[in-house]
């Protein structure tokens, strides 16, 4: 169309370089997981021969490309400057603007740019999916996937809104329901999207039954959320150089997950007042990031939220002791359990 147009290809392929994969490796454990008739994945190959491995692939790196999609529009909502140790996609576009010498506003320009490359990712996403779904050998099983990565998408969606309220409304809240509603907010913006969803869609794409679908699930959500809680705690807490965000960042956006629901509990009249007039605000100094960071670890709030991580890790795995799913899968979820509650970044 134009050669304009080349940093939706170059900044999505450099973007879509990176990452853990979970989704994708959840996706793909889930078709195992079922009976594929004891076949087994051949690394001397060029070509598996299980009948429906381009299905799961393809339906698979669909879910990365949702993921890149949901992470640029994520970070336009949150006004994040970088994702993945480098520019956040929105920053990379006003760069482009900037050095290019162009007229009007280089941020509103990376923003609506960013916008529509979060688009196009969705709309390459649908289209790798419907891929995936024309190489399923049943037609039937097709439109039962279809129907998963529905639901899924909608969850997520209504799952950052949720999020994006909180943010916003949680001073006329009750206090005796934030945890609630941040454990509410971490189930659909990510617990079910990151961990459940996927198994299930792999996991129908490889036909299972009720049976099986249901054990997934209940080894996927209190994982997920274990995920989430992890995620809160690096939010605050993480290494930048390892998770290619800045310290605290979490603390800057204001998010009202559970490590914050849970330290507000604790925290004394004056001292929670300070927190909630610090918390939220983009220009926080280092030094005000540390005040925070301290207040959250005084509370109790980290030995908390690393119990909850322990205690929904465990609830998943003993799911899995006696779920109706290839030895295999089970050995696999088990050490994909352990890589996303231990993970760093």
């Amino acid at each position: 169309m134009s050669p304009d147009t080349a940093p939706f290809i170059d900044f999505s392929r450099s973007f879509l370089s990176t990452g853990k994969r979970f989704r994708a490796r959840f996706c793909y454990w889930g078709w195992r997981s079922t009976d594929q008739s004891g076949w087994e994945p051949d690394p001397t190959a060029h070509h598996e021969e299980s009948p429906d491995f381009e299905a799961i692939v393809r339906v698979a790196s669909a879910l990365e490309l949702f993921h890149a999609a949901a992470l640029v529009h994520d970070d336009i909502i949150d006004d994040s400057n970088t994702r993945r140790g480098a520019l956040s996609m929105h920053r990379r576009f006003a760069t482009v603007h900037h050095q290019s010498g162009w007229v009007s506003d280089s941020v509103a320009f990376g923003k609506s740019a960013a916008t529509l490359l979060g688009d196009l990712l969705l709309a390459w996403s649908d289209e790798l999916f419907e891929s995936g779904l024309d190489a399923l050998e049943s037609r039937d099983r097709a439109k039962a996937v279809r129907a998963e990565f529905s639901q899924m998408r909608s969850e997520i969606t209504i799952g950052q809104y949720l999020d994006v309220m909180e943010e916003n409304a949680w001073p006329t809240r009750p206090q005796g329901e934030l945890v609630a509603r941040a454990f509410n907010v971490a189930t659909y913006k990510s617990a079910k999207y990151s961990v459940e969803s996927p198994l299930r869609i792999g996991a129908t794409c490889g036909g299972a039954s009720n049976e099986q679908k249901a054990a997934l699930s209940r080894y996927g959500l209190p994982l997920g959320i274990a995920f989430q809680l992890r995620d809160d705690l690096l939010g605050v807490f993480g290494d930048p150089k390892i998770t290619g965000k800045p310290s605290g960042d979490d603390l800057r956006q204001g998010k009202r997950t559970v490590l914050v629901a849970f330290a507000r509990q604790r925290l004394d009249p004056a001292r929670r007042r300070e927190f909630d007039a610090l918390l939220g605000n983009p220009t926080l100094e280092t030094r005000h990031i540390e005040s925070l960071q301290s207040m959250v670890r005084d509370s109790g709030a980290v030995g908390r939220v690393e119990a909850s991580i322990a205690h929904h890790a465990s609830v998943a795995n003993a799911m899995l002791l006696e779920a109706p799913l290839t030895p295999v899968a089970r050995a696999q979820l088990r050490d994909l359990a352990e890589s996303a509650i231990t993970r760093v970044s």
